[in-house]
């Protein structure tokens, strides 16, 4: 969308001291012809945007200037802010706080009292993981690959990738890069990457967008059925919603669902204690038996020590 478009302008325009009409035609994907156009409307708007030609020209924007609050309705600058508070949240800076004070134009309508939606991002992990994404974002930037010493199920493995996108998804930070080792494109826990560091530069590939759908992430594959009691009812809720099981005459609940992966469902079942039976599949009802005797045979040998 057109506003869309002009938003994205502006804040690269506060960002930078200067672009060109090529830099963001290319950005943007639309024409030359069109950015002129939006930067001809962004001036009738009242933002006094200065363009010069020739060698070291282009498109840049007053210092020290801010938006009016007309520019933008309450319900979009609210929308706009929420995000930035949500960046911040991350690494702890006030960097895109300063991006919302330039946005905001000091008004405290915007800045506090009619706020409704707060985003925080952080999580335990603050101290090791702001650092990882700052270097992320700074190996992006200079299209330079990244090394480093990756955990997965399949045990640990150096690493190295074209990283081309951060991507916050399912309560945890990736990385959507180009695998060297692999030769395909990947996507990368943060939490599981260690030792990181910047290495040579890179050309820059045509990159795919990734399929972050939860059919092509978890595509299921175990179909498990399960009897939880009643009392773990809020879990199943904020797990997997009201329609994951049906209560039965004795009160338990009959949990059923596709799952993807073996070891984090038992894992997810014994989670429970005793609060929990498995009853399909068979084969992981024996898997379990199993882990349980062999639980409760190294508690018995502590014992007899």
């Amino acid at each position: 969308m057109k506003i869309d478009r002009l938003i994205g302008i502006l804040s690269l325009l506060l960002q930078k001291d200067t672009v060109t009409a090529p830099e963001l035609a290319a950005q943007f994907e639309v024409s030359r012809r069109t950015i002129n156009r939006d930067i001809e409307d962004l001036c009738k708007a009242g933002i006094p945007i200065v363009t010069r030609q020739g060698t070291g020209g282009g498109i840049s924007i007053m210092k020290d200037y801010k938006i009016e609050k007309t520019l933008l309705t309450n319900a979009e600058m609210q929308d706009i802010l929420a995000g930035l508070r949500g960046l911040d949240s991350v690494n702890g800076t006030n960097r895109y706080g300063q991006l919302m004070e330039k946005l905001s134009a000091g008004s405290s309508d915007f800045m506090v009292g009619s706020q409704s939606v707060l985003i925080d991002l952080s999580s335990w992990y603050r101290e090791s993981l702001a650092p990882k994404i700052e270097l992320i974002r700074s190996a992006i930037g200079g299209c330079r690959e990244l090394r480093f010493l990756y955990f997965s199920p399949k045990g640990e493995q150096e690493r190295c990738a074209e990283p081309y996108y951060l991507i916050f998804r399912w309560s945890s930070w990736y990385l959507w890069g180009w695998c060297k080792s692999r030769r395909d494109f990947r996507l990368f826990k943060l939490n599981r990457m260690e030792k990181l560091r910047v290495e040579a530069e890179f050309t820059g590939r045509a990159v795919p967008l990734p399929d972050l759908s939860n059919e092509s992430i978890f595509p299921g594959g175990i179909r498990v059925k399960a009897l939880i009691d009643k009392s773990c009812k809020w879990r199943l809720v904020e797990e997997f919603g009201m329609d994951s099981f049906t209560e039965q005459a004795d009160g338990r609940l009959l949990f059923e669902a596709d799952y993807t992966d073996q070891e984090n469902l038992v894992t997810w079942l014994l989670s429970f204690r005793e609060k929990a039976e498995i009853l399909e599949p068979a084969k992981l009802r024996e898997e379990l038996c199993r882990t349980l005797q062999k639980t409760l045979e190294h508690y018995r040998e502590d014992k007899e020590r």
